[in-house]
């Protein structure tokens, strides 16, 4: 009988071998045996091998990264120092906006001056990117709101702000050493991952960046470092337990878990890979009858609990209350939230508000469910149905959302009827209470909330009534404008709101008398016609949250500064982290429109499609992975699942491969990584929202990982094959594979750092038509780059916002510039000094093109398309006759930009869709019930009311 100890080179002889849990007989048969040493001079402890008695894994030694021999340490540190040159090189190119840092350096910007926005992603990065900034003299004031927006000029800090992804991009290196380091890998296996890492094209561009992706996937990969030390030191049996390097191990990847889940939700599919991983150590702990008592199961498994459910929960929600801190100031974001939580902010507190309602309330309605928007109206029609008045939800404060209670009838004066909606004003209060039948009036625009059996212009369904705002000033209204109270006693708050109309505290619904269906809202936008605002209908058999109301705030002439009030209740910090939960969640649900780069998952792991960042000065930035590293990772994950297919069935054909340990460690260890790679992929299949090439990279990281796994595993540990005492073999395959890799990467570069490229460089090295990025936007020759018209800075001209055409189209752009000059008396508006006539080509990025580019395409006119555009535009010079700027560009500081937080705009408030309402359909005569409705001419006649701007009476409705 002979048996093979695996020993660090310590053990001597074999007195240092211990039999404690070895029978006397056993003992002294194993003492006459002869005994085979294998020394490994990087492992600290004995890999035991034979039949273990606990749940110690056979096969496996102490790799502590601590403990590396000093040339490990000088290769590690010669990787950094690399990968800081590649990640760093020209970091400041290009200097203008690029992607989606005009997301991710707008949140920076809000940060510092505390303005609230909403974001679907955990606030961690976004901090670390605005700590950058701020630290390098960011003052907030620069709003990223455009790609291609120049940051030199403004004096913006951008470099600062792009160091802190890439220094996550430069450190993703040495942690990727390391950790298959920690997994028992030959260095030449570990430095192979780790160049892998460096020279993909992918992690570059994002490491470049203001963007949350580096951050990302620096925290993940931190996170698999952290899991593979403590599952060395828990697989290292009984003796490692509960020891110092346990825990540490242990509660590194908790706070691991914790930063990533912070970045990105993605960090969830980390938790989600340790979470399996902790499922199958506990289930092997269980299985230790000998060594594990119940008592120490159970300090395993909330050892576990606490580090790896505990510690990342409580960074995470660390996170959100540094968060919350940062941002008291209302913003463009406030609208998602309650107005619970928008009362926490600076100046957005609601002042207490009479309790009672009572008929000539003048009231808001608030949708109790979606995101809290308000009955809104305004003066613009329907295009389609009933053409009458929209009725729509508005997230914003506005006066176009007040409507005045009426009853079914006017109240009896001593002569009479008293007619008008302010008929209530005098008299004694009656409360609207629950079953009676009112009328809601929009003062505005002297019309009321109307519903009759027409199909809404969007959700055409039977079941769905249009809602309308009908009628005209001195109108008495018709049936079609009655709806009966109906309180929902188990939403409210308090017995008196159970029995009649309290603001705040009674929730309710609306029901139309005549049709019976009930005032409903939901998740569907209307067209720009509607300014992107939320459909209002009324639905018959509608789900109960998304019929309910209530009311937010209330006045009404006869209730005095004695009246009882209420008020919002401020939530505390945990009430506002749950609701920003839910509210991140549902808006990232609602991500689902198509993007111009958008592309799923099945095209990633091949590669298909990238990603357009940015285009200027004929000059790209496109998100593309390095070829040989993704198809070559892509491969290795089916080799795995071909392995252990075929495992699985020469196990049921009763083959004992699992008692080979070389057999056992390979499924284990590649299986973990393989593991990781699936929790990172496969959920994004279930996912309907916009997805990306960047959304892979985490996996990207996993399926790296398990490439050089199995590719030690072939040179180093698998003995058949005769590698493994050959170690020269294994350093020329890793050395040859890192070159290709190189190559690969040098070719792709230019799209990476935004460089100078040619369009045959370009062309050559595009493989397949689906990376679509355009090879006719650079110059033909490196030379052209050195001439200054050829490199026309065209500002805010980008090519990450749309898709290029199918075909090169070129602009040919009349543009008529009038010199005005400034003297000291103005001149009449209008006038021009002189007027000169030009003309400008451009390709369909706006990049401006010279003689030569213009030749050359006339000459291909069958494969380019023109369009012609004219453009006026105003030069402003100061006295001396110096250039200071275009009178549009002047213009457009005054307006203030859309912000995609803001679900829709509104025209009577003067934001930025109000230039849409010149394509709106006029106001015109409703097609029903036109004897009823006065002409325009009449309305004309007597001057209609407008309705007031919301930016006169309200500066915070158009934040």
């Amino acid at each position: 009988m002979a048996t093979d100890f695996s020993a660090g080179p310590e053990v001597a002889d074999r007195s240092s071998v211990k039999y404690d849990s070895i029978p006397a007989a056993q003992s002294q048969q194993l003492e006459k045996s002869p005994v085979t040493y294998t020394s490994y001079p990087t492992k600290k402890q004995p890999a035991r091998k034979g039949k273990v008695t606990d749940y110690t894994s056979e096969g496996v030694s102490d790799h502590d990264i601590f403990s590396l021999p000093s040339s490990d340490y000088q290769l590690l540190g010669l990787l950094t120092l690399v990968t800081a040159v590649v990640r760093l090189f020209r970091i400041y190119q290009p200097s203008s906006v690029v992607f989606d840092e005009v997301h991710f350096g707008g949140f920076a910007s809000k940060y510092i001056r505390g303005k609230f926005f909403m974001d679907v992603h955990p606030p961690l990065a976004k901090l670390l990117l605005t700590l950058a900034g701020w630290l390098a003299g960011f003052d907030g004031n620069f709003d990223f709101k455009d790609i291609g927006k120049d940051y030199v000029a403004p004096g913006v800090p951008y470099v600062a702000m792009r160091l802190l992804p890439a220094i996550c991009g430069v450190l993703t290196v040495p942690i990727m050493f390391l950790t298959l380091k920690a997994y028992g890998c030959r260095t030449t296996s570990a430095a192979l991952g780790a160049g892998l890492i460096l020279f993909e094209n992918g992690l570059l561009t994002q490491s470049r960046l203001i963007l949350l992706d580096s951050p990302l996937v620096f925290f993940t990969a931190l996170t698999a470092l952290a899991w593979t030390c403590f599952s060395n030191q828990h697989e290292q049996g009984p003796s490692k337990a509960f020891e110092p390097n346990w825990w540490f191990w242990l509660v590194a990847t908790g706070l691991g878990l914790g930063a990533t889940v912070s970045v990105k939700w993605v960090g969830l599919f980390t938790i989600a890979w340790v979470g399996l991983l902790t499922v199958l150590q506990l289930w092997v702990l269980l299985g230790d009858t000998k060594t594990v008592t119940p008592r120490l199961w159970a300090k395993h498994f909330f050892a576990r609990a606490g580090c790896l459910i505990g510690i990342p929960l409580a960074f995470y929600m660390a996170m959100f209350a540094i968060h919350f801190v940062c941002l008291v100031n209302p913003g463009e974001g406030d609208g998602f939230m309650s107005s619970e939580f928008q009362s926490t902010l600076n100046s957005k507190g609601m002042q207490d508000v009479p309790a009672d309602v009572a008929l000539g309330s003048r009231v808001t309605l608030r949708h109790h469910n979606t995101q809290g928007g308000y009955l809104h109206s305004h003066n613009h029609m329907y295009p389609t149905g009933s053409k009458q008045q929209q009725i729509t939800l508005y997230p914003h404060k506005d006066e176009n959302n007040i409507w005045l209670i009426e009853n079914q009838t006017q109240p009896e004066g001593l002569t009479g009827p008293i007619t008008g909606p302010h008929a209530w004003d005098t008299g004694p209060l009656r409360y609207v209470e629950n079953g009676m039948v009112i009328r809601l009036y929009h003062s505005p625009t002297h019309r009321r909330l109307h519903a009759h059996d027409v199909r809404p212009p969007i959700t055409e369904a039977d079941w769905q009534n249009e809602v309308s705002a009908y009628g005209f000033e001195g109108f008495d209204g018709d049936a079609n404008d009655f709806f009966r109270v109906e309180i929902v006693k188990s939403m409210s708050d308090g017995a008196e709101a159970k029995q009649r109309l309290r603001t705040i505290q009674t929730k309710f619904k609306l029901v139309h008398i005549i049709t019976g269906c009930v005032l409903f809202s939901h998740k569907v936008k209307l067209p720009d016609w509607a300014f992107e605002q939320q459909e209002v209908t009324c639905a018959r058999g509608g789900t109960l949250p998304n019929s309910v109301w209530y009311i937010e705030s209330n006045d009404h002439p006869l209730l005095g500064s004695d009246a009882e009030k209420v008020n919002y209740r401020k939530p505390g910090f945990l009430a506002k982290f749950w609701e920003l939960q839910k509210v991140m969640w549902r808006t990232n649900a609602g991500l689902v429109d198509s993007h111009a780069w958008d592309s799923r998952p099945p095209s990633w792991p091949i590669l298909r499609r990238g990603i357009n960042f940015w285009g200027k000065d004929h000059r790209q930035i496109y998100l593309v992975g390095n070829p040989i590293i993704w198809w070559s990772s892509t491969v290795a994950i089916a080799v795995y699942f071909a392995f252990k297919a075929l495992a699985v069935l020469r196990w049921q054909r009763g083959f004992e491969d699992y008692q080979v340990e070389t057999f056992k460690r390979f499924d284990y260890e590649i299986g973990t990584s393989v593991l990781g790679w699936a929790c990172h992929y496969l959920p994004f299949f279930l996912m309907q929202r916009q997805l990306f090439l960047h959304h892979y990279l985490p996996a990207l990281y996993f399926a790296v990982m398990s490439l050089c796994q199995i590719y030690d595993f072939l040179t180093n540990r698998l003995s058949s094959l005769g590698l493994r005492d050959r170690p020269a073999v294994g350093r020329v395959g890793a050395m040859v594979f890192l070159g290709l890799s190189m190559v690969a990467f040098s070719l792709l570069a230019p799209l990476a750092y935004g460089n100078s490229w040619t369009q045959g460089a370009c062309k050559r090295v595009k493989l397949f038509d689906t990376w679509d990025f355009d090879c006719n936007a650079f110059h033909t020759d490196y030379a052209q780059y050195a001439s200054p018209s050829a490199n026309a800075v065209d500002t805010g001209t980008a090519t990450g916002v749309t898709a290029p055409p199918p075909e090169p189209a070129v602009e040919e752009r009349k543009s008529t510039s009038s010199v005005l000059a400034a003297v000291n008396t103005p001149l009449a508006e209008g006038a021009a000094v002189h007027v000169e006539e030009r003309t400008e080509y451009r390709d369909q990025f706006g990049n401006l093109l010279n003689e030569e580019q213009v030749r050359s395409l006339d000459e291909n006119s069958d494969e380019v398309s023109f369009k012609t555009m004219y453009e006026t535009r105003t030069r402003l010079v100061d006295v001396a006759g110096n250039f200071i700027g275009w009178e549009d560009e002047e213009k457009e500081k005054s307006v203030m930009p859309h912000h995609p937080d803001v679900e829709g705009g509104n025209p009577e408030t003067g934001g930025p869709d109000a230039l849409l309402t010149k394509d709106q359909p006029a106001t015109v005569d409703a097609q029903e019930d036109t004897k009823k409705e006065r002409s325009v001419e009449r309305e004309q006649k007597h001057g209609a009311k407008k309705a007031k701007p919301a930016s006169e009476g309200n500066p915070e409705a158009t934040k």
